[in-house]
Order: C-alpha cells, then structure tokens, then sequence
C-alpha cells in the first residue's frame, strides 16, 4: 500500500466498517426498505429475500471497510471492491424518485445523504487506477534507467 493511499483508505474504510456494523441484526422490516430501495440501482436486489439482504449488505460493508483498513490488502483489490460497492449505490441515487432534482444529478434533500456515494465511487476509482496505472511509471522509469545505463 502506498502511504499517499493511507488517508483516503482510511476514511473510506473507518466509514464502511461502521456502516456495516451498525446494520448488524437489522430488523426485517428494515431490510425490507433497504432492499427496495437498492433494488433501483442494482435490480437484482428484487429477487433477494429480506432475511438474506438483511446478513449480506452489512457483510458486504464491512468486507469492503476491512479491505480498506487492513494495509495487507493491496489498493487495487480495496479499490475494486469501494468502486463495485459504491457503483451500485451512486446508480440507485441516480435512479431513485425523489432523490435528485430536475437535473437528474444534482440531489434533493432527500438524495442529499446518498449523493456522498459519488465521493466513494471516486475514491475507489482512484485507488483502482493509481494502483494499475502507478506499476506502468515505474516499469517506464527502469527501462529509461537502463537504456541510460547501456
């Protein structure tokens, strides 16, 4: 992991974990909401039942915040998993009623708590392609090393 990664990963992971665990032993009515409501973003949400979503999204969350947290994890992977994560929840913001405004983007007061998602959605991208993209610059500056050096 690169320390440049360290705050962003941080962050995004404390945010994650806390998010996933607060929604432990959620109440079916509860998931019931949380399913519909996700199911406008990802739709094959509609063929979970509630019991399953209500132990799967906060797995999923604290997979994601754990894959963030622990420096192991290289930032590809925690990148990959916070960008497929939080793809789902910008694609519900945007496709939810009432969530934004006339625009289609900018959010309503009601979207306003889940417009944060496009901030995770670019940190995810970020260390997605930092990690694949950071590998190329390196590789470039052997080659350039070496041609020097012959």
């Amino acid at each position: 992991m690169k320390l440049s990664h360290l705050p962003i990963r941080l962050a995004a992971g404390a945010f994650f974990l806390n998010a996933g665990i607060s929604k432990l032993g959620m109440s079916a009515e509860q998931a019931a909401g949380m399913r519909a409501m996700g199911s406008a973003g990802v739709p094959l949400l509609d063929k979970v039942d509630d019991e399953t979503f209500a132990k799967a999204l906060p797995a999923g969350e604290i997979a994601v915040g754990a894959s963030l947290l622990l420096p192991f994890i290289p930032s590809w992977l925690s990148g990959a998993a916070l960008t497929a994560f939080s793809s789902g929840l910008v694609n519900m913001y945007l496709k939810t009623p009432g969530m934004t405004q006339e625009d289609g983007i900018r959010p309503t007061e009601q979207g306003t708590a889940v417009a944060k998602d496009i901030a995770f959605l670019g940190i995810g991208a970020t260390l997605l392609l930092d990690s694949l993209l950071g590998g190329r610059k390196k590789k470039n500056k052997k080659k350039a090393r070496a041609a020097v050096a012959d």
